[in-house]
């Protein structure tokens, strides 16, 4: 690939993105060439997390057996617990998976950087930017997405105050290390304790789940109710024509084995062999079935591998019940074969009954990895041919593309749980790990080399942005986060409501958002 050239609006880009040819073309068609491809690697990303969100679904409802002996009969009593505590499962797994994107492609930015004294911008614009569309557009689609007169309340407060002080604390310290601490550089001691950071907010989290004295805040947590759960069903069952829905997913946590999480992938069909119910850990017999059950699927792995590269290469015929302008029915077809070809790339990814689902959630990330690669080419490319700041872009279509699976998660959390915690824990928790592992690792690469290397810090590229950007997100942040206060104090809850105050919040909630991208696009583009 031809290196890439820094032009004005009025210079020849040389760059490439596929063959020499491009180059002869107009700018403008290079331009509208290079956001689709933008957009179709957008529409893999949202393909590759439903298969991950899978594997997480396998990982999370892993049991272990624990045996207690009466110390009187001296009877022994089996019981099967979670192996993940269900606050930890949504600040690590839930908030990591579907913020791994944005954490991908800052890493690969650093990557592309190592050895130079400075520090690329497309990685922390796009988890600034994906921290603003988490807080704003996010929050303000779960916020209507209950039906109308429904209301839904964070019950755990005292641990979404935890990950709200994380979050609020990761944007300040990361102002302090730009502007007051060591302007415009990062030492190695700067990004290692960014990193460490993120297990402080795992271990403050737990310790508020749990309730530990001296360090939890002595604020009761409400029961989680019972919400929707689907009819039990063989696990593999397949059907010749049945569709998966993966966009809809479901939440089980200790105390109450039937509630409905984000994990759990179903399908709007009973009798798809992904929808399961997770089995309540106190249910024994059902366990000991599912146990007979996992024995025959172990035998069968092969097979289920081979199905998964039949179900990607099948088109499936639009339900005439459903879809009856043949309009639709033509433009159902249309997006089949768009995304047939990541839906055969994807087969690929081994069963996630496999170790628990784990080969499957690594080999997920490789593929995610892969794309955000891609990802940071097109940007340059982008750049180069229509003369926009990467750092504009980055913070633009990059955050709004690679937020889409934060997206998904807190609308179908908002939808089927009947809580609030989940969809608002995705949100908040996914920008604290935006920023101590988003940013903190790939800074931690860099001035690791930087210091062994050179014996000199990194510098960061186009700081002052990037610092006037964080002011104005959290700026934005308090008007977003005083209006849940209020919601719940006058509605006694953060999300639904009374349609029309709903649509209100909704719309307020995403002018925070347009405020945050016009001001930050006319710093960059020095007009501020």
């Amino acid at each position: 690939m031809v290196p890439f050239s820094n032009i004005l609006g009025h210079e020849k880009c040389e760059s490439y993105l596929i063959f020499g040819g491009e180059t002869t073309l107009g700018d403008n068609f290079r331009a509208f060439f290079y956001f689709l491809c933008l957009a179709y690697c957008f529409i893999g990303l949202s393909a590759i997390t439903a298969r991950f969100f899978q594997s997480m679904e396998n990982v999370v409802k892993h049991t272990r057996k624990v045996v207690e002996v009466d110390p009187v009969t001296k009877t022994e009593t089996i019981r099967h617990e979670k192996v993940w505590n269900y606050t930890i499962a949504d600040i690590s797994l839930l908030t990591f998976g579907t913020s791994f994107p944005q954490i991908s492609l800052a890493t690969i930015d650093a990557i592309q950087n190592i050895g130079k004294l400075y520090a690329g911008g497309l990685g922390p614009g796009t988890l600034v930017g994906s921290a603003a569309f988490d807080l704003f557009p996010i929050h303000a689609v779960c916020v209507v997405v209950p039906k109308a007169g429904e209301l839904k309340k964070i019950a755990d407060l005292g641990v979404w105050l935890v990950e709200l002080f994380w979050s609020f604390w990761a944007y300040i310290w990361l102002y302090i290390i730009l502007e007051v601490w060591t302007p415009n550089v990062v030492t190695l001691w700067e990004a290692l304790l960014t990193v460490l950071q993120y297990g402080l907010l795992l271990t403050h989290a737990y310790a508020q789940d749990k309730r530990w004295p001296y360090i939890s805040l002595p604020i009761a947590r409400d029961e989680r109710p019972e919400d929707w759960v689907p009819e039990e069903t063989p696990y593999f069952q397949h059907e010749a024509h049945a569709e998966v829905d993966f966009s809809d997913i479901k939440h089980v946590n200790e105390e109450n084995g039937d509630t409905v999480d984000i994990f759990s992938i179903h399908s709007e069909n009973p009798t798809d062999p992904l929808y399961a119910r997770v089995p309540s850990i106190n249910d024994e017999a059902e366990i000991l079935d599912k146990a007979k059950e996992t024995t025959l699927v172990d035998t069968h792995l092969l097979t289920i591998w081979r199905q998964q590269f039949l179900d990607a290469l099948r088109l499936l015929r639009p339900e005439s019940k459903k879809i009856k302008n043949a309009c639709l029915r033509l433009a159902c077809i249309f997006w089949q074969l768009l995304i047939l070809p990541w839906r055969f790339l994807f087969a690929f990814v081994p069963p996630c009954q496999i170790a628990h689902g784990w080969i499957s959630f690594i080999c997920s990330l490789l593929f995610i990895s892969g794309i955000a690669y891609v990802v940071t080419k097109i940007t340059d490319v982008i750049s180069c041919v229509t003369g926009i700041n990467a750092y504009v872009i980055a913070f633009t279509a990059l955050a709004s593309g690679t937020s889409w699976p934060d997206l998904v998660a807190s609308k179908i959390a908002a939808e089927r749980q009947k809580t609030a915690d989940s969809a608002i824990a995705n949100i908040t928790c996914s920008n604290s790990v935006n920023i101590y592992v988003g940013i903190g690792v790939p800074w931690l690469i860099d001035t690791l080399y930087n210091f062994i290397a050179y014996r000199e810090p990194l510098r960061i590229q186009n700081a002052g942005g990037l610092s006037f950007s964080l002011i104005v997100f959290f700026s934005t942040s308090v008007g977003c986060i005083s209006v849940l206060v209020l919601r719940r104090i006058i509605f006694g809850a953060e999300l639904g409501g009374p349609r029309l105050w709903a649509w209100i919040t909704c719309a307020f909630f995403m002018l925070l958002w347009i405020i945050f991208v016009v001001l930050s696009s006319l710093k960059v583009s020095g007009f501020i």
